[in-house]
């Protein structure tokens, strides 16, 4: 799939498809002090097998959910490109399929990553993200929707073999101990999807 990019990794999570592609530009971009990179995190309605019922059966602008993720996917990968890159950069993840169970953004960060990875883009990645819930007293990698709903804790996080770098949550008045566990039992678990790439 998508054999015109530079790297393209499909990542299945349950019954939960994503597609994540990377391309780079050859040559920096002249006249540009920064580096140009876009993340594009998309989900369509046919990924869950929904046809939309409204007269404008087109989707328009990405939703909140869909900008939140991308930020989600930039976030991690930003600082590690080689300093001095210059080069435009875009990193597109498309939700293919949508199994209602697993959610799709941790499969987002991880496909991101590989199609870096494979890409030829001077990434000093890999990273791996993952969700941690905590539901009656034990840590849980990777909650379904479901388990969410029970959970005292929706923490996300990516980064690389040696650290973290990138943790966002939603806690029910946890201690500071808890978290801090939290963060190091996902590190931890992520570990093996970093070996893989």
């Amino acid at each position: 799939m998508a054999r015109q990019a530079d790297g393209a990794v499909v990542v299945q999570y349950g019954d939960t498809i994503v597609l994540g592609t990377a391309v780079f530009a050859k040559e920096p971009k002249a006249g540009v002090d920064f580096f140009p990179l876009t993340c594009n995190y998309q989900e369509k309605h046919y990924a869950a097998g929904r046809i939309p019922g409204s007269f404008k059966r087109r989707e328009g602008q990405p939703g909140e959910r869909e900008t939140l993720i991308s930020r989600l996917i930039d976030r991690p990968i930003r600082p590690l490109f080689a300093k001095g890159f210059k080069n435009e950069t875009q990193v597109v993840v498309q939700v293919l399929q949508y199994d209602g169970v697993n959610d799709s953004d941790v499969a987002a960060v991880v496909a991101a990553s590989a199609a870096l990875a494979l890409s030829g883009v001077p990434f000093l990645g890999p990273i791996a993200g993952a969700r941690v819930g905590y539901i009656d007293g034990t840590l849980v990698l990777n909650p379904t929707v479901a388990e969410r709903a029970t959970s005292q804790l929706d923490l996300m996080l990516a980064g690389t073999e040696e650290a973290v770098l990138m943790v966002e949550s939603e806690a029910s008045e946890l201690p500071e101990d808890v978290m801090l566990e939290a963060v190091m039992f996902g590190h931890e678990r992520f570990q093996k999807v970093i070996k893989a790439i």
